[in-house]
């Protein structure tokens, strides 16, 4: 009769054999430890004005800027296929941009209009908004510019006004973008103030001043306003990620009920650290810069898309991302439901 094998085998070769759980496709699903579910994904989509109107992005194949009424036929695309929200961005007519930015605060600006559209025609799906100043100044920076230097507090009181009239509008998530000290705390009390205590709070938390959001500003028109400024004067320096935990402590105390890492896959430890710490809903952005690299490598045949975008989507889930802002949402969720995930 054989003897069991002693305790300190346990865990060598050849007792264990890793290889086992992965023979069978349904073993591998057995044993799996992160899924990607539809659930999972926001859909940023980019504004323009118009009526029936889709403008392509050079720079981001694929992706297009829609007028309002076409942004509401996208929602109920969106909505058909389960996603729970959509991102808001406009690309601000040049006309309607100032030093200031106060098209930002305008209650029937491009964004505010495509809220209550959406909201009228699409209830059940979720509307989040960035709230910064970089889509509506002439500078193309996020905040107020005083002496060359962009200003907090005072930017901070624009951006306070900014969430209030996208909530007032309908918007389900307030998400600031713009990295000003103070902000979400100063926003979460405006928004108390006028009403809407039930609006969430997604904090771009820990967003780096990366080279991966050139598509973006493209998308938005802001790339040209910009030049060859940067904001490394605000948003984290890529170096860093002791940092990364300071400001999230400091945005969760101030009244985040998310937090946002950004960008996405090349800053997995820093979704991986803040999920591990704090234990709180956590989001990833899948920047334009991304989006365009695994597009532009699928496109020339050394990639293949599918499995990129999925197997990239499902690293933001295994470093504890609870939500993924993909531009690659609504091609996912097409493929998950008729997959039947």
């Amino acid at each position: 009769m054989t003897q069991p094998a002693p305790v300190s085998a346990v865990g060598q070769f050849p007792t264990t054999r890793m290889r086992r759980l992965r023979q069978s496709d349904w073993s591998r699903r057995l044993v799996a430890e992160n899924h990607l579910t539809v659930d999972d994904l926001i859909w940023p989509i980019f504004l323009v004005d118009g009526d029936n109107r889709r403008v392509p992005i050079a720079s981001m194949p694929g992706v297009e800027r829609y007028s309002v009424d076409v942004a509401v036929e996208m929602a109920r695309h969106a909505a058909e296929v389960g996603i729970p929200v959509l991102a808001l961005f406009p690309a601000t007519d040049p006309a309607k941009k100032s030093a200031d930015g106060e098209e930002a605060i305008n209650a029937n600006n491009l964004v505010c209009q495509a809220v209550r559209a959406v909201k009228a025609a699409v209830p059940q799906i979720g509307i989040l908004c960035d709230v910064a100043l970089d889509p509506y100044t002439t500078h193309g920076q996020d905040g107020l510019v005083r002496n060359g230097y962009v200003v907090n507090d005072e930017t901070v009181e624009m951006l306070c006004k900014q969430a209030v009239v996208q909530a007032q509008a309908g918007c389900d998530i307030i998400a600031p973008s713009d990295m000003m000290d103070g902000r979400v705390g100063r926003i979460r009390v405006a928004l108390d103030a006028a009403g809407f205590e039930s609006v969430q709070i997604l904090s771009y938390a820990a967003k780096y001043a990366s080279a991966f959001y050139g598509p973006f500003r493209d998308a938005v028109g802001s790339a040209n306003s910009l030049g060859t400024g940067d904001k490394r004067t605000y948003q984290m320096n890529p170096a860093n990620t002791n940092e990364a935990l300071r400001e999230v402590q400091l945005d969760l105390a101030e009244g985040a009920d998310l937090v946002m890492v950004k960008p996405g896959m090349p800053y997995l430890d820093i979704v991986r650290r803040v999920k591990d710490t704090f234990a709180v809903p956590t989001v990833v952005y899948q920047v334009s810069g991304e989006y365009a690299m695994l597009l532009a490598a699928a496109q020339q045949g050394w990639l293949d898309r599918d499995k990129v975008i999925f197997e990239s989507l499902l690293a933001f889930k295994r470093a504890g991302a609870d939500a993924i802002l993909t531009y690659f949402a609504l091609e996912v969720a097409r493929k998950l439901r008729s997959a039947g995930k």
